[in-house]
């Protein structure tokens, strides 16, 4: 069975974005990513997050705003906080590896990325 991943982020053009393509050609998870604010280059929707098994969201500020325009979506939703800063470049190794370090704690078999850095 693949595990449905969503990422969030304010813009969806680098955080988020990043670890969307760090599971591009997984086997075991197929991932998507948008952002909260208006002028996100993919902005979250509740279908988006009735399409998620789990949301991750980078900052204690993208939990709090998608739970209070989605209340009912998140109600039996798995929602991670990851705490990554809004400090990197697209697909940084800095990045990267700052989110494979905070996933590896919250995806039983998760080998790592598999996207070339």
């Amino acid at each position: 069975m693949v595990t449905k991943l969503l990422f969030i982020c304010s813009r969806n053009e680098i955080r988020s974005l990043t670890a969307e393509r760090m599971f591009s050609g997984s086997p075991q998870f197929q991932a998507r990513s948008a952002g909260t604010q208006p002028q996100a280059r993919v902005r979250v929707t509740e279908g988006l997050i009735g399409w998620a098994d789990i949301v991750f969201a980078m900052e204690k500020s993208h939990v709090a705003k998608l739970s209070e325009r989605f209340p009912d979506a998140l109600a039996h939703k798995r929602v991670v906080c990851l705490r990554i800063p809004d400090d990197f470049e697209f697909m940084s190794p800095e990045l990267v590896d700052a989110l494979t370090a905070a996933l590896a704690n919250e995806l039983e078999g998760w080998p790592g990325p598999l996207s070339p850095r």
